[in-house]
């Protein structure tokens, strides 16, 4: 039996797959990666771009997207348009957008939508290679954080560092497996725990140790040749509930309030 892939899981398969957690969390966990390409698919731009999240990791490419109006063109490309039509939407000259296109095309950014005839010369229209952008921490190359060397299973630097590892690799096999017309086997999963105190949230963390252990135990084939090894990653961290705008004010209340000297 093949290995479920990216495009391969449907929403009846969720019952089965959540059901190996416990019978409570089994009703609110959810395989994402099915509804995020239903839900991506429905925003790309035609049905021949070339992918939905693009991972940058090549430094010209990270260059050739800092400048804010790129930015902005490709927030403006959700339909094919060409430097003229976003010149008028986005009130720039046409020659200032239609060198910034090329530049995007140039690194891969976009693409040629078609090239249509208007009064005697032809306009050209181009559409977002992805919906999404991603940059690897590989761009980093030795400066990149390495999950191995951080000693603190559960520090927030190690789940950074290992979230950025993630980015790296899935984009490497995704990319080796497209150049082989094949696709790569994935699986996400993904809820929101509301946890009544520390306590609650250390003895979750252990029953879900505990489970992922019996797990591996009893699906790991180590002694097999006809074996594939993936990397689990389970991480967890609190949902982001205030604006910049209320963080920052919170912020300053506290550091106005006096400081207290340490004891020696």
């Amino acid at each position: 039996m093949p290995y479920k892939t990216e495009a391969s899981i449907s929403p009846k398969d969720c019952p089965t797959k959540v059901g190996t957690l416990n019978a409570c969390l089994s009703r609110i966990f959810y395989l994402t990666i099915y509804f995020v390409n239903i839900i991506l698919a429905g925003v790309m731009t035609g049905a021949t771009a070339a992918q939905h999240v693009d991972v940058i990791s090549a430094p010209e490419r990270v260059a050739a997207v800092l400048s804010p109006i790129r930015r902005q063109l490709l927030e403006s490309l959700a339909e094919p348009d060409s430097a003229s039509g976003l010149g008028r939407r986005l009130g720039l000259p046409r020659q200032k957008i239609n060198y910034h296109l090329r530049e995007l095309e140039r690194a891969g950014f976009v693409e040629l939508h078609e090239e249509i005839q208007r009064r005697g010369c032809i306009e050209r229209q181009v559409r977002v290679t992805a919906r999404a952008y991603v940059i690897s921490h590989d761009f980093l190359e030795g400066l990149a954080a390495n999950p191995d060397s951080i000693r603190d299973r559960f520090s927030s630097a190690y789940l950074i560092a290992a979230a950025g590892r993630m980015v790296r690799d899935v984009a490497l096999l995704r990319d080796r497996a497209a150049s082989v017309d094949q696709r790569l086997a994935t699986l996400a999963i993904e809820t929101e725990v509301n946890f009544s105190s520390p306590a609650s949230f250390n003895a979750f963390a252990e029953e879900l140790a505990g489970e992922i252990a019996r797990l591996s135990v009893k699906y790991n084939q180590a002694g097999s040749r006809a074996t594939r090894k993936f990397r689990v990653v389970i991480g967890a961290h609190p949902v982001i509930s205030k604006t910049n705008i209320e963080a920052k004010a919170e912020a300053a209340r506290h550091n106005s309030k006096p400081k207290r000297s340490k004891k020696r």
